[in-house]
């Protein structure tokens, strides 16, 4: 059973939220402050957090920001903020998806679903995928590079194989949304910028000139031919 935090200060949004995750088979639980958030997360260590940004105590980007310190777990933000720019900052903390108040709950439980599989891929038949001097392990859920390993969230591995597993291949935006998120959601396109931004700041050794994952403009991304 996965456990999935929800740090919120709504208490009817929380109980909604609560009902409908229990039913679905989590255990949750839950924090209304982002400090006490913040303090449940690091004692537990759920699966998910489910993290809104408006939160007394700490902002919702702050815990973001810490949480992303130590771990790789998947964030899930809530957002009353309707500005692009606000929703693009949380995923630049490493946030792996956002949904926009109001919502249904429904939706929010398929987005938990969503990045759970993609944070326990299960067990594939063991691959190794090398390219230039980065080796991506699809079992083990690894990244490497001349042996050291880069830590990356659940969205950017995915990501990341998306575009090396087919060098030289240009992926549009939408593209990469579908194999990220699962279904295309419009307004999402930026969301794919942001991680890519995240992805060439770790695995780059020069994220202004990228070598491995270059821009199409007009398009999207694309893995260079090594």
């Amino acid at each position: 059973m996965s456990t999935i935090l929800i740090i919120e200060d709504e208490p009817e949004l929380v109980k909604v939220l609560r009902s409908y995750l229990e039913k679905s088979g989590f255990e949750v639980l839950t924090a209304y402050r982002g400090d006490s958030g913040l303090s449940t997360w690091d004692h537990k260590r759920p699966d998910l957090v489910i993290l809104d940004l408006n939160l007394p105590g700490m902002d919702g980007l702050d815990v973001a920001r810490e949480i992303r310190r130590k771990s790789q777990v998947p964030i899930l933000m809530l957002t009353a903020r309707v500005d692009e720019p606000d929703q693009l900052i949380g995923l630049e903390l490493g946030a792996d998806d956002y949904v926009t108040k109001p919502f249904s709950p429904r939706l929010v439980i398929a987005r938990v679903r969503a990045l759970l599989r993609r944070a326990q891929p299960g067990t594939p038949a063991p691959e190794i995928l090398r390219v230039g001097d980065l080796q991506i392990d699809l079992q083990a859920y690894l990244v490497t590079r001349e042996g050291q390993t880069i830590e990356l969230t659940p969205t950017e591995f995915t990501l990341l194989h998306t575009l090396a597993a087919q060098p030289g291949r240009a992926f549009t935006r939408e593209q990469l949304i579908e194999t990220t998120q699962g279904t295309y959601y419009e307004g999402y396109e930026r969301t794919v910028d942001a991680h890519i931004k995240n992805l060439r700041a770790k695995i780059e050794p020069d994220p202004k000139k990228p070598k491995y994952i270059e821009t199409v403009f007009g398009v999207g991304y694309r893995f260079a031919k090594q």
